[in-house]
């Protein structure tokens, strides 16, 4: 077994394409639409989907914004160096909501963006 993909309901998926792949650099690996059911999936990664786990975008046409709720958490990205990947992330249009340091009652270095739609992204540094 492997995990396969992660999937997000978004309100518009060109600004969560952007975003996926403009601000943290992802690939379009495909996309699809499906008139007879309204609704358009995107898939963003880092690699081939026959070999990385990825992150699906569903756009429901008739749907612009979702309510997050309260159990879901954030997606993680590891990165080389944290404090680089904000600046970086910063100048690419990205919404720090969370400047890079240590974790809280640990010594991880973390940071967190958020996606167009509110979604947090959290940053943790590539362990030596």
């Amino acid at each position: 077994m492997r995990l396969l993909h992660t999937m997000l309901r978004v309100g518009d998926l060109e600004r969560s394409i952007g975003f996926y792949t403009g601000v943290l650099g992802m690939k379009l690996l495909r996309q699809k639409e499906y008139p007879d059911g309204q609704f358009t999936l995107a898939f963003v990664g880092y690699g081939d989907e026959s070999d990385s786990t990825v992150i699906e975008l569903t756009y429901n046409w008739d749907t612009d914004h979702y309510d997050l709720g309260e159990g879901y958490g954030h997606i993680a990205i590891e990165v080389d160096d944290v404090y680089r990947a904000v600046d970086e992330l910063r100048k690419r249009g990205g919404k720090v909501i969370r400047e890079a340091g240590p974790m809280n009652a640990g010594t991880t270095i973390i940071a967190f963006i958020e996606d167009p739609d509110g979604y947090p992204v959290e940053l943790i540094g590539k362990k030596s």
